[in-house]
């Protein structure tokens, strides 16, 4: 057997490897009447959770599962000590010890988004067999080794619908990756609805643009998932797509095109004008109310 094969199936195929495992007697049974229920304080993004597990659950094993329960006795008990913060950050506690026997299971976490994070390797574990589908019994004592696990998206080059990006966090999730770059501009498109300086987006986009209202969706969509959205806009250089609106703020006179092309293009802002960067201040505060996160990325290049 290979080192590969055998670290795979040490660790169940899980991914990420957890910080801890070890193997425990007995399997608890997934069937029709399996059940999942929820204690500690009432928390909505817990209960949507569990609902998603559910439904994912039902159309891998083609069972008919019964609605998550609040406070009851179920197969699989999970309690969050509290919510955490509505809007994910830096340094949140993303730990969960999971217990799996014959008598059940237990999904335990300090917050919301360690139980998420639990619920993802519960459903990653899920085995089928002859005698139907189960979990083996196991004892895992997890934490991120890294506590920022991004994924960069692109829509400023190649714009992906709303829907698209959705089922990426989706995917996100269920890796336990906990931050999506989203790289809203280049020169290639201004994919942010500015309502400060329209002409960003109605110039610079083909028309091809997020509404400040259908990104506070995707922020909360990602929200709800223990993802956080990091916004870029690619500054000084990369800004064909600002200059066809705003040339007034080029180092060189226009007139600008969207590049449809890729490449190293020679327009920039101009470092050495003070209304650049007043420019650059109203509309970095304006993202600011639309993308809660703490950081924001300007390429710098």
């Amino acid at each position: 057997m290979s080192a590969l094969v055998m670290l795979l199936a040490a660790t169940r195929m899980l991914m990420p490897v957890p910080a801890e495992m070890t193997d425990a007697p007995g399997r608890m049974a997934v069937d029709g009447a399996f059940t999942a229920g929820i204690s500690g304080p009432a928390d909505e993004r817990l209960l949507a959770g569990v609902r998603r597990a559910l439904e994912r659950l039902s159309r891998r094993t083609g069972l008919e599962l019964a609605a998550p329960r609040t406070g009851a006795a179920a197969t699989l008990r999970i309690h969050a000590a509290s919510p955490g913060r509505a809007i994910p950050a830096l340094g949140d506690d993303e730990s969960y010890t999971l217990e799996i026997g014959d008598g059940g299971g237990d999904l335990r976490a300090p917050t919301v988004v360690g139980a998420l994070r639990g619920l993802e390797t519960f459903l990653q574990l899920v085995e089928g067999g002859p005698g139907g589908y189960f979990v083996p019994g196991v004892v895992i004592r997890d934490r991120p080794r890294f506590p920022w696990r991004g994924l960069l998206i692109d829509p400023g080059r190649h714009f992906m619908p709303l829907e698209v990006v959705k089922r990426e966090l989706d995917a996100m999730a269920a890796v336990k990756l906990n931050v999506l770059h989203f790289h809203l501009t280049e020169d290639q498109g201004f994919r942010v609805e500015s309502r400060r300086h329209p002409r960003l987006h109605q110039m610079g986009s083909d028309g091809l643009y997020y509404t400040q209202d259908q990104l506070r969706d995707l922020v909360a969509y990602a929200a709800a998932r223990g993802i956080r959205v990091m916004p870029e806009f690619d500054m000084p250089g990369h800004v064909t797509s600002w200059l066809v609106g705003h040339p007034e703020l080029a180092t060189l006179p226009g007139p600008y095109v969207i590049e449809d092309k890729w490449g190293i293009f020679d327009p920039a802002l101009d470092p050495t004008r003070d209304e650049v960067y007043s420019f650059i201040d109203g509309f970095l505060g304006e993202m600011a109310a639309v993308f809660p996160d703490a950081y924001v990325h300007i390429g710098g290049d």
